[in-house]
């Protein structure tokens, strides 16, 4: 009989912050600006990015000496290729001192810390916003000068972030990454899964008015809502951990008293989550709740459907 290893099935409950980004930045692009933290992910992996076709040939020719033994890609410099190499080591360095959160460049740490200082240095001399961090700054100054930086190779469109240009590649590559974790539908964008989800609730849902996320009810968009806003009001009294809801505590405290509430009625294995227990109990069903829409294979796990759909993609598993 398959047994599932409870540490690599545990489904963690993090308490994600999420921290939107200014409100007025290009208003005029197709998609929504990224969160702080999709901005801070975009730091780490800047060594993944897209590059304008206008620039692609000096870099090229910069990049030459020192070649990841991984990946292939070069660097100009072997401090350059260390900072890479964090992407595939997982190693993050730089920690946050007030909320724990670890980051593989320094930079990327020192634009985090914007979040709980409040701080916003950069302000456009033309309509007087401000911002948190440079590159929203940089960017929403593009509103103004119509500056598009950022070129496709092969159609010639421009955009004014790498964001967009790297959506808009995904309908020459016919990629889509963004999964309804319900159907199993995929997307080129999360503005059109965002509205897709939608589908799946009902009409009275509940909406949050700073992201248009909804929410069944109104217990579950309260506990949304404090990822807006970074609130931490419950703590764990042995470790300091600080959760956002009374929940999400309670789920943490089983770390520390071992308590395993899911057992198993066929073999009295017992689980700490109920995640793992509803995944384990599949073994014995042999459910596969996860079906592909384009083949009708089905997978017992959603991260096994997932990895099918990249075959549909072209992308390589």
């Amino acid at each position: 009989m398959a047994s599932i290893k409870e540490e690599s099935e545990d489904i963690k409950v993090e308490d994600a912050v999420g921290v939107n980004q200014e409100d007025d930045e290009e208003q005029t692009d197709l998609m929504p600006l990224k969160e702080e933290s999709e901005v801070l992910d975009e730091m780490e992996e800047k060594d993944h990015d897209i590059v304008t076709e206008e620039k692609s040939e000096t870099i090229s020719s910069r990049k030459s000496n020192f070649t990841c033994q991984q990946c292939g890609k070069c660097f100009s410099t072997k401090g350059n290729l260390k900072l890479h190499m964090d992407i595939h080591t997982g190693e993050k360095p730089y920690a946050c001192q007030q909320c724990g959160r670890c980051f593989t460049k320094k930079g990327a740490l020192k634009s985090h810390m914007s979040i709980h200082t409040k701080e916003k240095p950069y302000t456009c001399p033309q309509c007087g916003n401000c911002f948190t961090q440079q590159g929203s700054f940089n960017r929403h100054m593009r509103v103004h000068t119509g500056e598009k930086p950022y070129t496709c190779k092969l159609c010639g469109k421009s955009f004014t972030t790498k964001l967009n240009l790297k959506y808009h590649m995904n309908s020459h590559t016919g990629e889509t990454p963004f999964t309804c974790d319900q159907c199993g539908r995929s997307f080129r964008h999360k503005v059109t899964l965002k509205r897709h989800m939608k589908v799946h609730l009902s009409e009275n849902s509940f909406m949050c008015h700073q992201c248009e996320i909804s929410f069944s009810d109104s217990k579950n968009l309260k506990n949304h809502v404090i990822t807006h806003t970074g609130e931490k009001p419950y703590m764990c009294l042995q470790c300091g951990k600080t959760c956002a809801n009374n929940t999400n505590l309670g789920v943490h405290m089983r770390i520390h008293t071992g308590e395993k509430p899911f057992t198993c009625p066929q073999c009295g294995k017992s689980f700490r989550f109920i995640g793992n227990f509803q995944a384990h109990i599949r073994v014995h069903t042999g459910e596969r709740p996860y079906t592909c829409l384009e083949c009708d294979e089905s997978f017992s796990y959603q991260r096994d459907l997932k990895r099918h759909l990249l075959t549909h993609s072209g992308k390589e598993v």
